[in-house]
């Protein structure tokens, strides 16, 4: 199932679960944990038969941002980390969802810490489920840092600007509830359950037509900065030859016979 050290990869039905796995760490990422993170979203995009992708991490935290000395490779076993990353040196930024998108749906399932490079991956997702005892924020002003993650362009155009602001020049941590209060998360749930609710969710996304859920999840993210002229125009061009599909044929035939569909990608 590939990952490393630092990154497990794991198969739930037709969903791929990747789990940030450096808990003494508070899964901070290093490079064996971005490697696998890449390799991840390469394996769910090339795999027709996975139609999901939850993301999560160990030992009750999410992900505590960047260990700059791991990142390096400082203390890593493992020459192939460092060659990976000098032959890729755009690499930890398609890992951290910066300049990469996964066709596929991706759910973050976040317990405890999720800051700073957490937050910032996680403006990379597509649905957020988190425990209640979650924290989110920026920290990086507070060390004189600049979060390059994405986050001065994303956080703005995911959550009202007034609140972005807020976040990302105060530094402070957020809970939950006010992470979901302001739009960064969808949905909070009891502590330890948040993984069990991606998976609810991803079950729901991969029960539909995987050309369609693509196809719409494409749409939504090139439609999104377009006049809406230009994004409806974009949108029947990306949404039309879908209605042609053998995935749209079963559907009709299965709300007709009033079954489950069975879908092929085709």
């Amino acid at each position: 199932m590939g990952g490393t050290e630092h990154l497990t990869v794991q198969r739930e039905g037709a969903t791929l679960v990747l789990t940030l796995n450096r808990p003494d760490a508070k899964n901070a990422l290093s490079l064996p944990m971005l490697v696998g993170l890449y390799d991840g979203w390469l394996a769910a995009d090339e795999d027709d038969a996975i139609r999901s992708i939850v993301l999560t991490g160990a030992g009750g935290a999410f992900c505590a941002g960047m260990d700059l000395k791991a990142l390096a490779g400082k203390g890593m076993t493992g020459q192939q980390y460092r060659d990976r990353l000098t032959a890729d040196p755009d690499l930890h930024w398609k890992a951290m969802l910066r300049h990469h998108r996964p066709r596929k749906p991706v759910i973050a399932a976040v317990e405890g810490a999720c800051v700073a490079g957490g937050t910032e991956i996680l403006q990379g997702t597509d649905i957020r489920v988190a425990g209640e005892s979650a924290t989110f924020g920026l920290f990086e002003v507070r060390r004189g840092l600049f979060p390059i993650g994405g986050s001065t362009v994303r956080l703005q155009r995911q959550i009202p600007r007034t609140h972005a602001l807020e976040m990302l020049l105060t530094g402070r941590p957020y809970t939950a509830r006010e992470a979901a209060d302001i739009g960064l998360i969808g949905h909070v749930v009891p502590d330890g359950t948040a993984l069990a609710e991606a998976l609810e969710i991803a079950e729901r996304i991969n029960a539909c037509g995987p050309l369609a859920v693509e196809a719409v999840k494409a749409s939504v993210y090139e439609t999104a900065e377009m006049t809406e002229t230009d994004g409806l125009a974009a949108e029947l061009a990306r949404g039309w030859p879908v209605f042609d599909t053998a995935d749209a044929k079963e559907g009709a035939r299965a709300f007709a016979e009033k079954r489950p569909p069975v879908y092929k990608r085709a």
